[in-house]
């Protein structure tokens, strides 16, 4: 099952935590009074050259009868739908950039290139996954209501086929992360009233609406005898940019190490509890300025996971304190290349289409699914550690990280023999 006591499958004390969080809030406080011109003009360079790509990218279009103009007309059009998905739209409404107190560039106003309403979004995003982050039956972004990526969840017959269903959600990520928040199955079934239901129906038809004129109606048009090849440049700029944001999103929430918590964790859930569970439950890419650039910098999703509301161009600059703070408390830092962290939520995906007892690894030590109860039987030596390492002076702590690699030497001494 998934983690029911944070505190102690990270092995650290209440009093531990709280240090934690309290070095968390000052390095918030330390960012929030450096925000100024440099952020500023990061931003708006990004808004005039997302701008300036898709208005390069539209006018090569037109001139499209030519496949070499189509190739270069939607590779700069998918870069531009990239761009203005996720270092754009996703930081925008995350707030990021309300401290500059741009009417234009602002959570409230921002609408995105996208079939999904923003508001719809920034619920089921900004408040639900961020607030509830992994936490079993809180958070619909564990698997998207349509994907088993935990043994926490009991497989159903519809998990036998997740592997085509993770290919179709991939493809179409903005219509799945349109109808998120409608969840419509629940007001079919009576659970959900209708004067909240309708509403949130109509607004997603009128975004679908605009959407779907402006890509595959007013531009093909535009575009004269070449209206066909826009048509079709449109649609694979759209796919691309799903694909992407899927592969970013799903890299920073699937692999290895990205762990799952039940309820129970909520309870009475400090600040310091918080941080732990967002550092726990999230995991990076490694990535240079380029593709941390392309990824709207979520490369660093657990830093964005600290601090959703931060300018995401100040993310690898916290990235080296979040870094010192995981080396002091024993902590693992999970990242690992692109290739690498897609490699294991792709496995985890196929594994769990099958039942239970075709998987080898228990429900409480498998590389997608843990527990405190993982650690049954090392209890006492790192008690002993971490005494003689206070009487020896020493502020590392025996934790997490060194308990992991106890179990994953355990589990190799057992295999040998």
């Amino acid at each position: 099952m998934a983690i029911t006591d944070i505190n102690e499958y990270a092995h650290l004390t209440e009093a531990d935590v709280e240090a934690l969080g309290a070095e968390l809030d000052a390095l918030r406080r330390e960012i929030e009074s450096d925000r100024g011109v440099r952020d500023a003009r990061y931003l708006r360079r990004t808004i005039a050259a997302q701008r300036i790509l898709e208005a390069g990218g539209r006018l090569t279009l037109l001139g499209s009868r030519n496949r070499g103009f189509w190739l270069a007309g939607t590779a700069m059009l998918s870069v531009a739908k990239i761009i203005e998905n996720m270092e754009l739209g996703h930081n925008v409404m995350h707030g990021q950039w309300d401290w500059m107190n741009d009417p234009e560039i602002h959570s409230t106003s921002w609408e995105w290139d996208m079939v999904c309403a923003s508001e719809h979004w920034k619920h089921s995003h900004n408040y639900i996954h961020h607030k509830y982050t992994n936490v079993i039956n809180m958070d619909h972004d564990v698997g998207y209501r349509l994907l088993r990526v935990t043994r926490d969840e009991p497989w159903q017959w519809k998990h036998a086929s997740q592997p085509l269903a993770n290919l179709l959600l991939a493809a179409t990520f903005e219509w799945g992360i349109g109808l998120h928040d409608l969840e419509i199955k629940e007001y079919l079934a009576g659970n959900k009233p209708k004067e909240i239901a309708v509403p949130q129906i109509k607004a997603f038809g009128r975004k679908v609406a605009r959407q779907l004129a402006k890509d595959f109606v007013i531009f093909p048009l535009l575009s004269g005898k070449a209206a066909r090849r826009t048509l079709t440049a449109n649609l694979t700029a759209n796919v691309v940019r799903n694909f992407w944001a899927y592969v970013v999103i799903f890299c920073g929430h699937f692999p290895d190490g990205a762990e799952k918590f039940t309820e129970e964790t909520l309870v009475d859930e400090t600040q310091g509890q918080w941080y732990l569970r967002q550092m726990l439950g999230t995991a990076n890419f490694k990535a240079g300025p380029a593709m941390a650039f392309m990824s709207g910098n979520l490369c660093y999703q657990i830093e964005h996971h600290l601090y959703p509301d931060l300018p995401s161009n100040r993310y690898a600059e916290i990235g080296v304190r979040i870094r010192e703070l995981c080396e002091k408390y024993d902590l693992p830092y999970t990242t690992g290349s692109l290739s690498r962290q897609y490699w294991q939520t792709f496995r985890t995906i196929s594994k769990l289409s099958l039942p239970d007892r075709f998987l080898k690894a228990t429900s409480d030590d498998a590389p997608e699914t843990a527990s405190e109860k993982k650690f049954t039987g090392l209890r006492a030596a790192a008690a002993v550690r971490g005494k003689q390492l206070a009487a020896a002076g020493e502020e590392r702590r025996a934790g997490l990280k060194t308990a992991i690699a106890e179990v994953a030497a355990r589990r190799k001494a057992l295999h040998a023999s």
